[in-house]
């Protein structure tokens, strides 16, 4: 399929990207990029021939927020749906089987913030800034907040909300919106590395795992370990879990069949 607001890539070590390609606007979302973005993701997390999708801006900056131009002359009906179609991709990553990794340089806002959280993983430069901005426009992010508030918890999350700051790469990190800080220099030789690493790992056993994250990320403490050990259980039953011992007891390399 041809985009022309995003990049996207696959190389031959299943890893496969997509750039946000809007670097004068920022890379803000307007309808036909978060169309575009949706699509990608669906069609990757349904390719044999992907199993990590790194998440990337083009230019300075991973992605300022939603294109405000875009804002006006909406009923209320219509803002419902305009604001759906910019989060959809937040909620799409959910519900992938496949890793999604953030990989951020410069500002991160509004949307972009959400975008961040709402990825799985997240590798960040050591210049980059996130925030929830739009409050300071006489708006809010209280749809990017919900994936923030996952990471970070309700106080953090609110103070992001209601004062719109910019945080720091470090700050980020300490308050669990990202996992990893690289100098900016090193960002996508760290974020490829990585992401190559977790190809390498069992795809069934990586989305498996994703997977029941996601699940019981709300349900009771007690259920929670009836969920993923049944989960555990029928990884056990998998090819790649019998190949991936074999491999480790003689010392080689694992074979994955994802089956």
């Amino acid at each position: 399929m041809q985009y022309e607001n995003i990049i996207v890539e696959i190389s031959e070590d299943f890893v496969a990207s997509i750039t946000l390609n809007r670097p004068q606007q920022l890379n803000t979302f307007n309808t036909p990029l978060a169309l575009e973005l949706d699509q990608a993701l669906l069609t990757l997390d349904a390719d044999p021939k992907v199993r990590v999708i790194l998440l990337k801006g083009a230019g300075k900056n991973f992605c300022a927020g939603i294109d405000v131009g875009e804002l006006e002359g909406k009923t209320a009906m219509e803002y419902r749906a305009w604001i759906q179609r910019m989060e959809n991709p937040l909620i799409t990553i959910s519900r992938m089987h496949k890793p999604v990794i953030a990989q951020v340089q410069g500002v991160a806002a509004a949307n972009g913030a959400g975008l961040v959280a709402a990825a799985d993983l997240a590798i960040v430069a050591d210049n980059a800034r996130l925030g929830l901005t739009a409050i300071n426009v006489g708006l809010n992010c209280v749809g990017p907040v919900v994936p923030v508030m996952r990471s970070v918890g309700r106080k953090v999350a609110m103070e992001m909300l209601l004062y719109g700051d910019l945080i720091g790469a470090q700050d980020a990190m300490s308050k669990g919106l990202v996992n990893r800080v690289v100098p900016a220099a090193d960002l996508e030789k760290e974020a490829r590395e990585w992401a190559a690493l977790l190809a390498a790992k069992s795809p069934i056993a990586v989305q498996i795992a994703k997977r029941g994250l996601y699940e019981v990320a709300d349900l009771d403490y007690y259920k929670s370990f009836d969920h993923m050990n049944e989960l555990f259980a029928r990884l056990c039953t998998t090819r790649d879990a019998k190949e991936g011992v074999k491999a480790f007891q003689e010392k080689r390399k694992a074979v994955w069949q994802e089956c």
